[in-house]
Formats: C-alpha cells, structure tokens, sequence
C-alpha cells in the first residue's frame, strides 16, 4: 500500500492519476449541456448503498469508473449557464491550478513551523483585502470556511470587547440585524451563550435594505432598559436580494451607541475588485469587523472565506497558547503562527487559491466578472417587470432577483404558492434549469442568484417560459381533476 503515498518515488504514479482523474472531469465539463440530470434520492440512493468500502477496488481506474455512477454522472454543475439558484459561482482555471498546488502539499496554516510561505502569503492577502475594504494600517483577519464561521468569529470578537468595557452578563447583550440578514447571525448568537432574545431584528424598506430610523429607535430602547447594544450586523449583500444596508448611516449609529460594527459582506465583497460598483461598499472602511467569502463573487472554489478586523489587537480573543503547538515564547521571537488569530487549528492553505487568482487574472478581471453578473441582473429585471405573468420583487443592487409567476386568472394567492412551488420542482425533475426558492410576507417565491457572467438574457427568457410553463401545466391538471 506505500505505493499510494504521494513522496519522491510516487511522483510518477501521482501524475498519472491525477491526469485521469482531471481528463474525467474535462470530459464532463466539455460534454454537459444542463445543470444537472434530474437524478432522484431513491434513484441514487441504492448505487452509493452498494458500494462496499471494505472491498477496494486497488485501481485508480475502477474507481473513476464507478465515481462516474456514484456521483459525477448526476452532479449539479454551477458553471452551466442556467444553473440560477443558489450563492454557487463558477470557478476560475487558476484557482483550480491552486487547488491542487495545495492539495497535494497539504500545508496546515495553523503555524509556522507547518507552512512557512503559506503563512506568509495568506497573511499578504489578508492585507490586500482589508486595503482594499479601508480598515486602516492596524488591520488584520484570517482566512476561515465560510461566511457562517466569518460572522461566528466577528461576534466572538464584538462580544468579548464588549464584556471587557462594561463587565456585564451576556444575557445583557443584544445584536442588532435586519429582518432580511444571514441567519447565522441568530445561530451565532445561540453559540456564543447569549441567549434567545439577543438578536434584535429590525425591519427593512421596500428595497430591503435596513431601516436606519429604527435601527436608532431601537438601540436607544435597549440604552434605556439597561441593556447593552453589542453590535450590529450589517449586510452587503443580503442572501435573498442581494440589498446593500445604508452602510454610512449605520456606521454613524454604531459610533453614537460605541457599538461593535459588523458588515456581513460574504456576497458583495466582490465589489471590492470592481471599478464600476466599488461605492456601493462605501461605508465599509468604518466597520469593526467584516466577513468576505471569496468563494461566491471572487469566483473561488469552496472554501475560501476570511474575517477582517480594524484593530489586530482584539484576535486576541481567539488566542490559545498550546506548548506543542505555539508556546508564549513564539510570540517575543516574532513567529507568526496563523492559529493566534482562528477558531480552527488544522487549517487548509485556501488562501493559494486567490493568490493564484490575482497573479493570473488580477483583480479587474475578477471585478469585470462580477460587474457582468451585476449587469445581467439589470437586464433581467427589466425583463421581469415587464412581463405580465411575473412579479419581481424588488430592483437589484447586486446579481439576485426574487419573483414569482402569477397566472392568468388566477386570484388566490395559496394556489398561485403551489403554482410556483411545482414549477421549481418541475424545473429541477427535469435538469433543463435550477432556481431556488424563498419567502416573502409569507408567500413563495423563486430566486435566480447570477453568478455566472456565461449566462445570457437568453438563458434568462428560456427559463421564464420554463417556469411559466410548469406553473400553467400544475393548474392546468388540477382544473381538469377538479372537473
């Protein structure tokens, strides 16, 4: 079995796995003409049961035949241009190169004894991106799994400075999010011991954006009760509808109230590269913390996500100090240990991914690449809110569009819910596309989330005639059972 180790005498045997393995992928990519096959879970479920893992099948070969059955086959594509639905973008060549670079060397950027460059370049991008946020020269974050884990760690931080400036309990804290913001913020809040009622929500107008008079009202109630105002999320790109909260409005409220400010931009930070829609962001350089996740407007594969902070200082609160690991004594020898500022211990080199990025394409081209999208979404706005069997929802600041089908004749809104509901469903049995779906005032409604700049007004109309059709076909057959 030492001759799947990957070292000096498998070099050989490495390269020729990994070429198939990527001539397999090639193939698929040059061949697949929907964003998935309609594959059920009773379809697929039986062929991965079968598979035996006490019996390997000891041949690189066999088991890309079989991955093809199990998995690449019936896998959703996110590079097809009428895959819409969820925060899934398509990934950049370079990055990929990155991805195996990385893979196969297995650097851990906990510390520096494990990745030495590693370190070096992660904490370079690190820099990057908060020059380019505007945090000013005392900045500083780490690179993390995903925004969820970006927006744990920015809370953790606001928090502990919280509890280092008033000495109260926890259960006196309250966060400040909108109605439309992550839901990890609510989840985080519940990690962090804070209890239930710690996360305020406060409303958003009519472009789903956060309503700063009440964001103020409510913080003035919590001074007044006694509470305390720990932080506040703001969201640059909130999940359903991409809206970007008044960022300078907020910013100006969180420095009345000496309130942590979070910007949750795990969406919109791809205005970061962007020369066309960066003031969109402006505002952000006052934030406290901010939550970037490269792997849905950078373009990046999973995972590639960082928390930036404007003051260094307080990573201090995710620092342990392990005698195996990074003694106190590293920290006077000035050995940069990564795992002083993160959650995790063993983490992978992600940041090579984006560094591969930006030495390749740069960061117009990323930027130019999300101000398509951007771009796109305009255009199938327009569309939408001329078409009469549509409504849309609100006009995007980003690439999302929330709408839904509304049938001729058709009055009750229960019935127009399952209308909608079987043409999402449909769409996906069928493979042709994929969208996704979410609530508005209680209501279903679908989502297209652009994030693929191969993706055509075209696209956009077959999609909507898809759509129209299933929904026309479900009550259609339910008039005719009805008679």
């Amino acid at each position: 079995m030492r001759s799947h180790l990957l070292n000096h005498t498998t070099a050989e045997h490495y390269r020729r796995s990994v070429t198939e393995g990527i001539e397999r992928v090639a193939a698929k990519l040059a061949t697949t003409d929907r964003p998935f096959t309609g594959v059920t879970v009773d379809e697929l479920t039986p062929r991965i049961d079968a598979v035996d893992l006490d019996k390997p099948l000891l041949d690189t070969t066999a088991a890309l035949d079989e991955l093809e059955e199990v998995y690449l086959r019936d896998a959703v594509y996110f590079h097809h241009p009428r895959y819409l639905a969820h925060l899934n973008c398509p990934v950049v060549i370079p990055a990929v190169v990155g991805e195996a670079v990385l893979s196969a060397v297995n650097s851990s950027l906990d510390t520096w004894d494990q990745s030495a460059g590693g370190t070096l370049i992660e904490r370079k991008l690190i820099d990057w991106t908060t020059s380019r946020i505007g945090l000013g020269p005392a900045a500083d974050g780490v690179f993390t799994s995903g925004g969820s884990q970006s927006n744990l760690q920015a809370l953790l931080l606001a928090r502990d400075e919280t509890k280092s400036e008033n000495a109260e309990h926890p259960s006196k804290m309250r966060v400040f999010a909108s109605e439309v913001s992550h839901f990890s913020v609510k989840k985080s809040a519940t990690l962090l011991g804070l209890g239930p009622d710690a996360v305020v929500t406060i409303p958003v107008d009519r472009d789903k954006r956060m309503q700063t008079v009440a964001l103020a009202r409510e913080l003035e109630r919590c001074r007044e009760e006694g509470l305390v105002p720990m932080a506040v999320v703001a969201t640059a790109g909130t999940t359903d509808f991409g809206s970007i909260d008044p960022l300078p409005e907020i910013a100006e409220l969180c420095a009345q109230y000496g309130t942590w400010m979070h910007v949750d931009a795990a969406y919109g930070c791809g205005l970061l590269a962007s020369v066309k829609n960066r003031h969109l962001l402006d505002g952000i350089e006052r934030a406290d913390s901010v939550t970037v996740d490269y792997h849905k407007s950078f373009f990046q594969p999973v995972s590639s996500s960082a928390v930036l902070v404007r003051d260094a200082a307080t990573l201090r609160h995710a620092t342990y100090h392990a005698d195996y690991l990074n003694p106190r004594r590293m920290v006077t020898e000035r050995i940069p240990n990564q795992v002083d500022k993160s959650l995790q211990t063993t983490r992978r080199f992600d940041a090579l991914k984006l560094w591969m990025t930006l030495r390749v394409m740069g960061a117009d081209g990323v930027g130019q690449l999300f101000d398509e999208v951007c771009d796109l979404a305009g255009k199938a706005w327009e569309l939408l809110a001329a078409d009469p069997r549509f409504d849309v929802v609100v006009e995007p600041q980003l690439s999302t569009l929330v709408f839904r089908h509304i049938p001729a004749g058709v009055t009750d809104p229960a019935e127009i819910d399952r209308a909608n509901l079987y043409a999402r469903k449909a769409l996906f049995a069928s493979g042709d596309a994929i969208v996704a779906g979410t609530k508005v005032g209680g209501r279903h409604y679908l989502k297209f989330t652009l994030l693929n700049p191969e993706t055509t007004v075209d696209d956009i109309v077959a999609v909507l005639d898809l759509i129209a059709g299933h929904a026309e076909q479900y009550l259609g057959e339910n008039l005719v059972e009805a008679s």
